[in-house]
């Protein structure tokens, strides 16, 4: 049996949520969301029980990516306030036991940035060389890699006759790692917001920073499209590693704090070199594959095409993390972030069993080893949207694909609209639902996105008053992650591998195991104890159906989208 670890990390003990602030809360009535809008709800967070919030970027931007094209690293967004108004939430949420991660987007700059407005006037400008700057090639791009948005990740600009290299929308040009300017820079900026009292850093794309030297044309593997996927010459770059340990090293290592990094495409045996603690460059990561589970994989539509999903998929890909990781490297636990749908309308059931299944979810993530993300409106439901037209759309990502896959390339609006339904990045930045008030309570204007029409049945003054609420479940899933041990550093066995409806798990510490049954169908399999498992003591310590405390777990039969877990000595 395991025992606790030498390295216990408070970050590992913690519960994280996100705050998604543009659709956060609203103080001013101009429809955004914004900083004086959280420092209104600290208390219902503090009443949750999450230890850590995750700030998305919040800092000065002409929005083009909702904030993650950043203009002024030092300030704040006018819509969301001021720096007096940042440092009084700092504040407010220290007071209250809470500590504070910000976004960290240093993979690109908005082309509003200084840096890149004095980039692109010349090419001997001092600053040219803070980006990724290249001649054409045959009267076309440099090379042909997409941008995760869609279209060319280059863009023309007229007054040098170059190209500049953007990943992701035009408005966010990619900085040049390789200048070591550029690194201190980014170096001197983290220095300031940390020595302002700030708790750690969510690192967006952290892993895309090193393009390999050159910058070659990447293979043809979609031949519908001028543009190819070159993922090979940017994920986990060649100076990656270096780049991060001299970041580290400046930097994360004169701090106690948190830091997690956003690693799209990474492998466990990425994430144990990213993650150990004796030489790793980060606490914790972001990996995607679970979240990849109901894409086909190779389609020219990406993540838009969607498959039927299997448990036995999602449960190959999640214990392979857990096991993998164990002792060597550390886990975020997550299903929902403002860039993905709503887990109960994706892994649950959004309708009938909306209650039990997110509850459910949050069980079976919650009791896993790895560090809990609550993404806002989660903690009490909150599902996707299906808006009628495109019209309704805010997203760049969505924009794009729309423009680029049915207006000029005649794909059926009905498919792509049905895609975006279930995929789309809006689903969960729709307004947090706080009351049944009009755009429930999140703004008294209009809000900048409209809110999902359910908030009149999902919303936070309904769940605080109804104590069988998703949110008190919440709570109480947040409350046994403090209270046993076992829950943070115990290990891992999975049960069952084959069944495509129940996913039950035992962590094990010491003399004890916690197991884990989880239901995800709307049908009532029979779960049977494996033999393997012994124990003279049980005790139910959380299930989402009223359950006798003493009827023989030898044999359940579940009912739909149940949870219980069980401690076991």
């Amino acid at each position: 049996m395991e025992s606790i670890p030498k390295m216990k990390q408070w970050w590992k003990e913690a519960v994280v949520y996100q705050i998604y602030p543009r659709s956060f809360k609203d103080s001013n009535g101009d429809g955004i969301g914004d900083l004086r809008g959280i420092i209104e709800k600290l208390d219902y967070l503090q009443e949750l029980g999450v230890d850590v919030v995750w700030l998305s970027p919040v800092y000065k931007s002409p929005n083009d990516d909702n904030g993650y094209d950043i203009s002024d690293y030092q300030d704040i967004m006018d819509e969301f306030g001021t720096l007096a108004d940042w440092d009084e939430l700092l504040r407010e949420m220290h007071a209250r036991g809470m500590k504070l991660v910000m976004d960290l987007v240093v993979n690109h700059t908005s082309d509003e940035h200084y840096w890149f407005v004095e980039s692109r006037k010349s090419k001997d400008n001092p600053y040219r060389d803070y980006y990724i700057w290249r001649p054409g090639k045959d009267g076309k791009e440099p090379n042909n890699w997409q941008s995760f948005f869609s279209g060319s990740a280059w863009q023309y600009d007229e007054a040098t006759g170059e190209y500049y290299l953007h990943l992701f929308s035009k408005k966010q040009p990619d900085l040049n790692w390789e200048n070591e300017k550029v690194r201190e820079e980014i170096f001197k900026m983290m220095t300031w917001w940390l020595d302002r009292g700030i708790d750690g850093f969510r690192m967006d794309v952290i892993n895309l920073l090193s393009k390999v030297e050159g910058l070659p044309d990447a293979p043809v593997t979609n031949d519908n499209d001028r543009y190819q996927w070159g993922g090979q010459y940017f994920v986990n770059g060649p100076k990656l590693m270096d780049y991060l340990r001299e970041m580290k090293e400046k930097v994360l290592s004169k701090y106690d704090i948190m830091t997690v990094g956003e690693t799209p495409m990474v492998t466990t045996d990425d994430a144990i070199r990213f993650t150990n603690e004796q030489d790793g460059v980060m606490n914790m990561l972001f990996q995607f594959e679970h979240m990849d589970v109901d894409s086909k994989p190779g389609s020219h539509l990406g993540k838009w095409d969607i498959q039927p999903w299997k448990l036995t998929d999602l449960k190959k890909i999640m214990s392979k993390w857990q096991v993998e990781l164990h002792g060597k490297g550390w886990n975020s636990l997550y299903l929902e972030n403002h860039d993905q749908p709503r887990s109960v309308s994706r892994f649950g059931d959004d309708k009938t069993y909306r209650v039990e299944s997110a509850k459910m979810l949050a069980t079976w993530l919650h009791m896993m080893q790895g560090t809990p993300y609550i993404y806002q409106g989660q903690e009490i439901g909150m599902t996707n949207v299906a808006f009628p037209s495109i019209e309704y759309y805010r997203d760049v990502e969505t924009i794009n694909l729309w423009n680029d896959v049915v207006v000029n390339k005649g794909e059926e609006p009905e498919k792509i609209l049905k895609a975006i339904h279930y995929r789309g990045r809006d689903n969960a930045r729709t307004p947090m639902q706080w009351d049944a008030t009009e755009h429930a309570g999140f703004t008294t204007g209009t809000p900048w996105i409209d809110v999902n029409p359910n908030y009149r049945d999902i919303n936070v003054e309904q769940a605080l008053k109804d104590e069988n609420s998703i949110f008190h479940y919440y709570k109480k899933l947040i409350r046994l992650r403090k209270e046993h041990p076992i829950i943070v550093y115990g290990s891992y066995e999975l049960l069952l591998e084959d069944d495509e409806q129940i996913y039950a798990y035992v962590r094990k510490l010491n003399d004890e195991q916690l197991l884990v049954i989880t239901n995800f169908s709307s049908e009532q399999p029979t779960f049977t104890l494996p033999s393997h498992i012994t124990f003279t003591e049980k005790q139910l310590l959380i299930s989402n159906y009223a359950v006798d405390e003493n009827e023989s777990i030898d044999t359940i039969v579940l009912k739909p989208y149940e949870a219980r877990v069980y401690k076991l000595k």
